[in-house]
């Protein structure tokens, strides 16, 4: 079942997501959502509380959908190792058509559960180390937005702004 995305704005992107407990049917049936979501956006990854479940989950797959292999599902995620430095330009579903050049990490190596309660750990570099780190920040209450500086942070927020304002956010 596709869900919906909640945007910039709503408090559940703001706080800290609680650690998954037990992988229940449920927790499975919120992955599955998730990948449907996502690859339905169409997005490179998604975090549970961007659709409006405040658990430390998130699904990703830089190929968009075009290779099942490279779809990765985590539960509890933790960074166990970052190297490098990459900026490139970066969205987020929940900030839909704006964009900006975010600093990351070039190599990023996350552990967690798989959807089956596996530990694995999943080592990521260019977009995928971009995505991991993305969706980590989600899980802390974290957007790209707050990884800007200055103007360009500014211009974004006055504009989203000034869509909720008007009814169009």
């Amino acid at each position: 079942m596709i869900r919906p995305i909640v945007r910039y704005g709503d408090e559940v992107l703001r706080r800290r997501a609680e650690d998954v407990a037990e992988l229940t049917a449920e927790v499975r049936s919120l992955i599955d959502d998730m990948v449907e979501t996502m690859y339905a956006a169409p997005g490179v990854g998604l975090a549970a509380p961007q659709v409006g479940v405040p658990l430390r989950v998130f699904v990703a797959d830089p190929s968009v959908g075009r290779n099942v292999d490279d779809l990765v599902v985590l539960v509890n995620p933790a960074v166990v190792e970052k190297e490098g430095v990459q900026s490139e330009e970066e969205g987020c579903l929940s900030v839909p058509g704006f964009a900006a050049k975010v600093r990351r990490p070039s190599r990023l190596v996350v552990r967690g559960l798989d959807r089956d309660g596996e530990t694995i750990e999943v080592e990521g570099t260019g977009l995928l180390a971009r995505a991991l780190q993305h969706e980590l920040d989600h899980l802390d209450g974290s957007l790209f937005l707050d990884r800007l500086r200055g103007l360009r942070r500014e211009l974004i927020v006055r504009k989203i702004h000034k869509l909720q304002r008007t009814g169009k956010w």
